[in-house]
């Protein structure tokens, strides 16, 4: 017993005096990355994070080491059955392999990687040692659910980042290419590398798509129109109807500011919004200013009444209609309920029903995105937005690729710079880069009151432009639309949101993720939905009776709607009513790009 007990206070002492050290090391780092402005306050935060992670790792393995012999034993086993693998293929006997990718995994689907012994035991041996690393790390004791996310996210990006495939060396794939090609593919590759880093200045992002290809108002965003009304947070576009008649109820659409509006517009046959308007909608659509140091104190309250409130005055101008219908997506949904509870509060009811397309209401599980979500990470995001002004765009988009690095980073790492590749014209994808900046004090306050905090959904917890609001007080209809395998706004949470707000509550889940479940035109007949008219508590109970239907919610929200829009009246032409023509959609607000913003 007192031999346990010295090697346990051994242990502790060992461990104090290497955080210590490590600690020390790590604090003289950030000043000094911080003091020579190589890395800013977000990059040096995230650095800060990892060093974290990875030091509790090897503070495990010093309190734990019998838990860590353990995992080496298992680990021995398989590489040497990797060994009796290797063997077996040198004498020409058959065996199988020790261990293969996961389903999703395509970072060794191509033929070289088997054909070759040493790169088929390379990939094996990587593929053991990841596995049990990962599962090491997943299975350290004492750590709370966020913590060990955090961990298993660090952890996942080292190992990734280690793969063979990203190597030109490690790679057989690429080896072959650079053979055939008496090496213009690295040529290539360096040329595709030093258009990325023009493209995007002071912050590289690898490209996924021929940029070339596309030009808003060219081949996407097309759907006719003419902006009718702006303000310094936005445009507003109204859409030519493409029918004699329309419903007497307009339709606002309320999109997200992290991304431009025009994913609801990317080609004519894929278009949410040609679709609403070939349904006889009138329909209007908020494109958000791409913002720049200007607009640095800019808050929440700002993007309210600049944004919803202004732009439900402008409708009724154009329309002379009082009542309208509104749908929110994403952050715009988040902002649409924010608009709903401060309307109810001034007893106003511009609103006849919303529509809420994969938005968080209620913030307790946040996704993937959960891995950034705590003080020391938001804090050094607000000290580079107080530095610039705004977050700039692009580092959000890089955020989001990391959450499935291979296939949104190194897959094209891998692609673009060492087979040499162009990458495919594909329209989401362009979309995906078109990033947009966040204004300092907005995006400050979404990330703690809401991501942090979760106050949306606590009664009068948050106060807009002198009125605290109270989603339970809403008494509109709603519809709210969220998608099965959606890593973003995962589909329980918005659950969780849907019953906090007040009124008639109808919840569809669709298949498939936060982009394509929501544009999903029925010609596909892709992914199908649930239905369920009852709420239970539970989000499980709710799709345990839930009826699946085949093809798209869209044919589904039409009927919904049908309830609300009103009797049909004379088709409406932008410049008909109070307000001037201002310019042609797609307008010039959503053509600004994220870096030309950041020099305003």
């Amino acid at each position: 017993m007192f031999g346990l007990d010295l090697v346990s206070k051994t242990a502790n002492q060992l461990v104090k005096a290497f955080d210590d050290n490590v600690r020390q090391g790590q604090q003289q780092l950030e000043k000094w990355l911080g003091d020579t402005g190589l890395v800013d306050d977000t990059k040096l935060s995230t650095l800060s994070e990892m060093s974290d992670a990875y030091r509790t790792m090897a503070e495990d393995l010093l309190l734990h080491p019998l838990r860590f012999a353990s995992a080496e034993i298992d680990l021995a086993k398989k590489h040497l059955g990797l060994a009796r693998y290797t063997l077996a293929r040198l004498t020409g006997k058959p065996a199988g392999p020790v261990v293969e990718p996961d389903q999703d995994d395509r970072r060794f689907l191509a033929e070289d990687w088997q054909k070759h012994l040493p790169f088929d035991v390379l990939q094996q041996a990587y593929l053991i040692n990841s596995k049990a690393f990962l599962q090491w790390v997943e299975n350290m004791e004492g750590l709370p659910g966020p913590s060990r996310d955090q961990m298993l996210f660090y952890a996942r990006q080292l190992t990734s980042a280690l793969s063979p495939s990203n190597y030109p060396l490690t790679n057989p794939e690429v080896l072959r290419i650079t053979w055939e090609r008496k090496g213009m593919n690295l040529v290539d590759g360096m040329r595709n590398l030093v258009e990325d880093l023009r493209q995007n200045p002071n912050l590289f992002n690898v490209g996924m798509t021929d940029r070339s290809a596309f030009e808003v108002g060219g081949n996407l965003a097309t759907t006719p129109g003419k902006v009718v009304y702006q303000n310094e947070l936005m445009q507003l576009i109204q859409y030519t109807p493409t029918t004699k008649t329309v419903a007497q109820s307009p339709l606002l659409i309320v999109p997200p500011w992290i991304n431009k509006f025009y994913i609801l517009d990317l080609t004519a046959r894929n278009s949410f919004i040609r679709w609403l308007v070939d349904q006889g909608q009138t329909v209007f659509v908020v494109s958000w200013r791409n913002p720049g140091p200007a607009q640095k104190d800019k808050g929440w309250e700002d993007y309210m009444t600049l944004g919803p409130l202004a732009a439900m005055d402008a409708v009724r101008e154009a329309t002379g209609e009082e009542r309208m219908n509104a749908i929110g997506y994403c952050i715009g949904g988040t902002l649409l309920g924010s608009t709903m509870a401060w309307l109810e509060k001034k007893q106003r009811k511009p609103i006849v029903s919303t529509t809420y397309l994969t938005t968080l209401l209620d913030f307790s599980d946040p996704g993937g995105i959960g891995v950034f979500i705590n003080d020391h990470s938001i804090r050094g995001i607000e000290r580079a937005m107080d530095r610039k002004g705004y977050l700039d765009g692009r580092a959000m988009a890089f955020t989001f690729n990391l959450l499935r690095e291979n296939d949104l980073f190194w897959s094209y790492w891998t692609n673009n710079y060492l087979k040499g590749l162009k990458p495919a014209a594909f329209d989401l994808l362009y979309w995906n880069t078109d990033g947009t900046n966040l204004p300092a004090r907005m995006h400050s306050y979404y990330l703690r009151e809401m991501y942090l905090h979760n106050r949306l959904v606590e009664p009068d917890a948050l106060s807009l432009a002198g009125e605290s609001i109270n989603l339970a007080e809403i008494q509109v209809p709603s519809f709210f639309l969220s998608a099965r395998q959606d890593h973003i706004a995962k589909w329980k949470t918005t659950y969780e949101g849907a019953k906090v707000y007040g009124g008639q509550v109808t919840f569809v889940l669709s298949g498939s993720g936060h982009i394509a479940g929501v544009i999903n035109p029925p010609y596909k007949e892709k992914y199908g939905y649930w239905t369920n008219d009852d709420l239970p508590a539970e989000a499980d109970d709710w799709f345990q009776s839930a009826e699946h239907h085949q093809g798209s919610w869209w044919l589904h929200w039409k009927t919904w709607i049908a309830n609300f829009e009103g009797p049909q009246v004379p088709a409406r032409q932008p410049g008909d009513g109070k307000l001037d023509i201002l310019e042609d959609a797609p307008g010039s607000y959503v053509k600004v790009k994220a870096a030309e913003a950041g020099r305003c």
